[in-house]
């Protein structure tokens, strides 16, 4: 499978599962444009990272919570790649809380950059996607979001919401052999999950019917079928990647 000539977008692409998913697509060809909010020097690395095995890309600063710095940083990329044939929705954070815990500006924090962010950017995105008539949208969602968990219900919130929005959209851009789909990981192996208490960790493990963790490589993977040639027919789907946790 090849991505070769073709112009790949991934919001919060600097480290992490965004970093694993720039790499995949990277690796089949694609010309991959890195996004950051803040952290310079983990995007110059995963771009770094990403030459050393060949591929080539670039970064691309901006807030997903930010209508223009979206709109522009998208027509830059148009007006310097006269397309864009992958977006992956990946930015996201988290503030997990008791829900009576919790503050307005947490809220707007995480439906902001999850949500909302998703939303901006498929908007952005999708003008584009509609003239050139392909395109692969591909929203991360999370198992949380299809469950629920008790204190992240303002992450579960934006995540399932990212479900409902994917579904729609796949509706409005089928027509223009635009795919709109959405992956949703289980409990990988990542910053965010490290810190959690190993308690926590154990009683997820013993959850998981393959009994291990997932990597940011798992996800990935699945993320770079779903953007190629072979997924061609598949538009409108939640495709879990949580080793049996939720079935």
């Amino acid at each position: 499978m090849t991505l070769s000539g073709q112009v790949a977008l991934v919001t919060g692409g600097s480290r992490g599962i965004g970093r694993a998913i720039v790499m995949a697509l990277g690796r089949r060809g694609a010309y991959m444009v890195i996004n950051y909010r803040g952290n310079q020097s983990a995007a110059e690395e995963t771009l770094a990272h990403l030459m050393a095995q060949g591929g080539r890309g670039e970064i691309s600063q901006f807030d997903v919570a930010n209508e223009l710095p979206v709109e522009e940083a998208v027509k830059k990329v148009v007006d310097a790649h006269k397309k864009i044939d992958i977006l992956v929705n990946n930015a996201g954070v988290t503030s997990d809380n008791l829900l009576l815990r919790t503050k307005s500006e947490d809220w707007d924090k995480v439906l902001g950059t999850n949500l909302k962010g998703t939303i901006l950017c498929t908007k952005a995105v999708s003008r584009h996607m509609i003239r050139q008539r392909y395109g692969r949208i591909i929203n991360l969602s999370s198992v949380v979001g299809q469950t629920g968990n008790a204190g992240q219900s303002l992450y579960a919130a934006s995540k399932a919401g990212i479900l409902g929005f994917t579904k729609a959209i796949a509706k409005e851009l089928a027509l223009r052999a635009v795919t709109v789909n959405a992956v949703a990981p289980g409990f990988i192996e990542t910053d965010m999950t490290a810190g959690l208490p190993t308690t926590v960790k154990e009683e997820y493990l013993r959850s998981i019917p393959l009994g291990r963790f997932g990597t940011c490589d798992d996800v990935a993977e699945l993320v770079a079928f779903v953007a190629g040639p072979a997924a061609g027919y598949i538009t409108g789907q939640v495709i879990s990647v949580n080793g049996g946790l939720y079935m």
